[in-house]
């Protein structure tokens, strides 16, 4: 069996949260009809280019949600499984890594990969399992994401995996452009909504005005549609906190949508 993960991320600063990482994940035999289904309405809503979160405009705003409302459908019926890690600005943190790679984001990046999906708990049924990982275009010298790519492909051999029986080939971890995956698309929107009114950007003005910007109030909306969409998966949804069990079996693998709120075993506040 394989399972494939599509991974993200933005916006390493903010004034409350920062360090945002996003994915998905998905049974490779169910590939074909998402990624068609999701193609399919970005079609018809004649979206010809890139969508994502910073192209939200009033324009555009019903049709982010109708291609939104695609995307949740498969959410709730557990076929698309989505993660959101992000941590609070003011804790500073030591992280667990190889130490020959002292860079913040692919410490964060590592343990998102690493615990975010569930994959040290995936149930016995569905294993032998290969693990694909896609990630969004990596902001580094080649020397580094090399690297970085060779300690996820290590992630099975660690002692935390060894009741596992995953495998996470190196030909297996591959970068893609986000402009020709709609799926890394969708989860870039859902991930930008949650920076957007976690950070407060929702109720910033324009220098001198009284009123909010037009871009704000769409982006505004189009994030509580998206939160709607949780709520009725989650009800009453806290999207600052690391979401718990809420009655579900083995959750890190089965729920079909979680944020983690990013503490390492040892941090402490600046």
């Amino acid at each position: 069996m394989a399972y494939i993960i599509y991974c993200d991320e933005s916006a390493d600063t903010g004034i409350k949260y920062r360090d945002f990482f996003g994915g998905c994940i998905i049974n490779s035999a169910d590939q074909y009809e998402i990624i068609q289904a999701l193609q399919a309405k970005k079609d018809e809503l004649n979206f010809f280019a890139e969508i994502k979160w910073t192209k939200v405009t009033e324009n555009y705003l019903d049709k982010y949600c109708e291609i939104i409302d695609t995307f949740f459908e498969y959410i709730k019926s557990g076929k698309i499984k989505v993660r959101i890690m992000f941590r609070r600005t003011d804790d500073s943190i030591e992280l667990p890594y190889p130490n020959s790679v002292d860079d913040k984001y692919f410490k964060l990046y590592y343990q998102f990969i690493k615990h975010a999906f569930g994959l040290m708990r995936i149930p016995d049924e569905c294993t032998p399992t290969n693990i694909i990982i896609n990630l969004d275009t990596l902001p580094d010298k080649k020397g580094k994401r090399n690297e970085f790519k060779e300690y996820i492909h290590k992630l099975p051999d660690t002692n935390d995996f060894a009741n596992s029986d995953i495998t996470i080939r190196s030909r297996d971890i591959i970068e893609i452009d986000s402009k020709d995956h709609i799926l890394l698309q969708c989860t870039d929107i859902v991930l930008g909504a949650m920076n957007f009114k976690l950070n407060g950007f929702d109720r910033l003005k324009p220098p001198g005005a009284y009123r909010r910007g037009k871009r704000t109030i769409a982006k505004d909306k189009l994030y509580k549609h998206i939160n709607k969409k949780i709520c009725e998966i989650h009800p009453n949804f806290n999207i600052g906190i690391s979401t718990g069990e809420r009655g579900i079996e083995n959750p890190h693998w089965n729920s079909p949508y979680e944020h983690w709120l990013f503490k390492p075993y040892e941090h402490s506040q600046d």
